[in-house]
């Protein structure tokens, strides 16, 4: 793997040639500390030293709501109006983890169309991160990242040290001739392994991810679940803020005038009520406390059986967007059997007193 080092003067003309054939997406600032990948017209709006965006990157992949076809009666027709040229920059080593698990899912047994062509016309430009108090990917090993990215840019104090991940890679650095070099000196070097190190330490949630398939298995009719399903709002937020969460509805929507349907999709939750309920309305998991172990159960067990790995990144964004304190950390936690100071959690002692 080859590694080139870039001025950090030079990194906005360099996007600025390379999204001349493709939008460009990168962390914008949208209020106090919130961000979301927006594109960009303007390069000072790009702010790389935010810590998650509030969607992951699975929106510029497979939008929130999308058409995949419209239905005739001679026939379909696809559409793929979703699918334009990107580069995606600026996306964090625990998203790019998220994309490698979709990739899994989408492409393992039968290769979904609409997230393939989408992710071969984007161009993945990762950038290192500073963690908060709910950044968990030390636990999950997703905060490094060795492929999954076409460059990676890691920030010193005044360049970036870039990685070449892909052919595609290559051939970017090349558009601009002259702004990145290939001479790393030793003290480029300590100065990465530096702060490679105080990255490290900075990291304040511990998880023990390896235990979490046996203690699912071995609590899973513990009364904790109740807990949590009384507490639950059922909104659907985790899933929605998840990057790795995949399940979507299919939406038929007739056009009259044309003798025609669009046939759309939109991202759906297993945590809300109507995701289990079928034709005559019996409902296979009407308890919240049902579905989060549901959720749970795909998070931190099954996806290890298939996979290898938690369907978890480690990325927060569950822990900073549930009102009610339900996310991996705390669940993760209570697992292990210690007492969280969390909302559910004191919501249950009132109402047993």
């Amino acid at each position: 793997m080859k590694i080139v080092k870039l001025k950090k003067e030079n990194l906005f003309p360099f996007l600025e040639s390379l999204s001349k054939e493709a939008d460009l997406w990168a962390p914008v600032q949208k209020y106090e500390n919130k961000h979301s990948f927006q594109l960009i017209k303007d390069f000072s709006q790009i702010d790389l030293k935010y810590t998650r965006t509030i969607l992951p990157p699975k929106k510029l992949f497979l939008p929130p709501t999308f058409n995949m076809f419209l239905a005739t009666e001679q026939g379909y027709e696809e559409d793929f109006s979703h699918v334009t040229k990107k580069i995606l920059f600026g996306i964090h080593p625990c998203d790019i983890h998220g994309l490698l698990i979709l990739d899994r899912f989408f492409q393992h047994v039968f290769d979904d169309p609409y997230y393939s062509k989408a992710r071969q016309n984007t161009l993945i430009l990762g950038h290192s991160c500073w963690p908060d108090e709910n950044c968990m990917c030390k636990s999950t090993n997703t905060h490094i990242i060795e492929e999954g990215y076409d460059l990676f840019f890691s920030e010193l104090e005044t360049a970036y040290l870039v990685w070449i991940g892909s052919s595609e890679g290559d051939d970017c650095i090349r558009i601009k001739p002259g702004i990145f070099d290939e001479d790393i000196t030793d003290e480029d070097i300590q100065i990465y392994i530096k702060w490679h190190n105080e990255r490290d330490k900075a990291f304040q949630v511990d998880i023990n991810f390896i235990a979490m398939p046996d203690l699912m298995e071995l609590k899973y009719e513990n009364p904790l679940w109740e807990k949590l399903g009384d507490a639950c709002l059922a909104c659907g937020s985790c899933s929605n803020v998840c990057p790795t969460c995949n399940c979507y509805n299919v939406l038929d929507k007739p056009l009259l005038n044309k003798y025609a349907s669009e046939i759309g999709r939109c991202w759906d939750a297993c945590t809300l009520e109507s995701y289990s309920e079928v034709a005559g309305g019996e409902n296979f998991r009407e308890k919240r406390a049902q579905r989060l172990k549901l959720w749970y159960t795909h998070k931190l067990q099954a996806y290890i059986s298939k996979y290898g790995k938690p369907a978890c990144v480690g990325c927060g964004r569950c822990a900073s967007t549930c009102p009610v304190d339900i996310n991996v950390q705390t669940v993760a936690k209570a697992l292990e059997g210690k007492d969280m100071d969390t909302f559910w959690n004191r919501l249950s002692k009132e109402v047993t007193k």
